[in-house]
């Protein structure tokens, strides 16, 4: 079961580091803590990336679906996902398009591929 992330210590910790894996909007940072037993999430949607209310609950929405449903396919470690380039209002005009959400979805499945791809064991499969 992924747990949300709510330390500040931990949120450092992963943005410490250097992302992972990225695509064009999000970059994925991640740190493996000892005697952790299950992967935990933090969410960063800075409001200068996404300035209405509905478009960052859309995005933080669709992130904390998509690492539940892939859970068990994850190692145990902390994993910040972080907004770091906006979404153009031009192509994107509706704060909860259906073609956002789309265009979210299929990104954050390209980062997620990426953090499996670093998960012991995803290697030797």
């Amino acid at each position: 079961m992924v747990q949300h992330l709510k330390s500040k210590a931990l949120f450092q910790a992963a943005l410490g580091n250097r992302p992972s894996s990225s695509t064009r909007h999000f970059a994925l940072h991640r740190v493996v803590t000892v005697g952790q037993t299950a992967p935990m999430i933090g969410v960063v949607i800075p409001k200068r990336w996404a300035k209405r209310a509905a478009t960052r609950n859309l995005i933080k929405r669709h992130i904390y679906t998509m690492f539940v449903a892939r859970s068990t396919q994850l190692a145990a470690a902390t994993v910040v996902v972080r907004l770091r380039r906006p979404w153009e209002p031009a192509q994107f005009p509706s704060a909860q398009s259906r073609a956002l959400a789309v265009a979210v979805k299929h990104e954050l499945a390209g980062l997620v591929q990426g953090c499996m791809a670093l998960t012991p064991g995803a290697a030797e499969a």
